[in-house]
């Protein structure tokens, strides 16, 4: 499985329901990485989908306790054991979760890639994704030169387990 994020120094990924910035080129990454393949998201991230339509080209996945939660063009999942059933026969590299905070800590254990949109800057967050860095589990393979927006500074990182993750049953 992958995980595709955009944090800051803090590891912050959002505050409230609100993301922290919006890069184009990190948009741009997140589109083409995932094109063709399978998306994983919860209702949230779903929800500030622009028009709050499914990514096209792509099977959107969204985990939702919500019952009554089934818009068109997503298969809607209420839990892990239906969300690896959903993925059942889908090969790992073809997987890429999307968000928002609760997803990343449920899926993490299972990804063995994590592409990382890593902002040089310190907002004031409530939503975060785990440090990466401090984690044993997880080491950098690779660091894009830095970019900016403006005059806000950010790089792409890859990051990958060190040893194998859970496996999907």
């Amino acid at each position: 499985m992958n995980v595709i994020v955009l944090a800051d120094r803090n590891w912050s990924i959002g505050k409230g329901e609100e993301r922290l910035v919006s890069i184009p080129k990190d948009r741009q990454l997140l589109l083409q990485e995932t094109a063709g393949h399978t998306v994983v998201m919860g209702r949230k991230t779903f929800e500030r989908l622009p028009g709050g339509q499914p990514l096209y080209g792509r099977r959107n996945i969204v985990l939702s306790e919500d019952p009554g939660f089934a818009p068109k063009g997503v298969t809607a999942v209420r839990d892990l054991s239906e969300l690896f059933s959903a993925l059942s026969g889908t090969e790992d590299g073809d997987i890429f979760v999307i968000g928002g905070e609760s997803v990343y800590r449920l899926l993490l254990p299972y990804a063995g890639t994590v592409h990382v949109t890593l902002v040089d800057y310190r907002y004031d967050g409530d939503r975060f994704f785990p440090d990466l860095d401090r984690d044993p589990e997880w080491r950098l393979a690779e660091e894009s030169d830095e970019e900016t927006l403006f005059d806000l500074p950010y790089t792409f990182r890859r990051y990958e387990r060190v040893s194998g993750g859970l496996k999907r049953t």
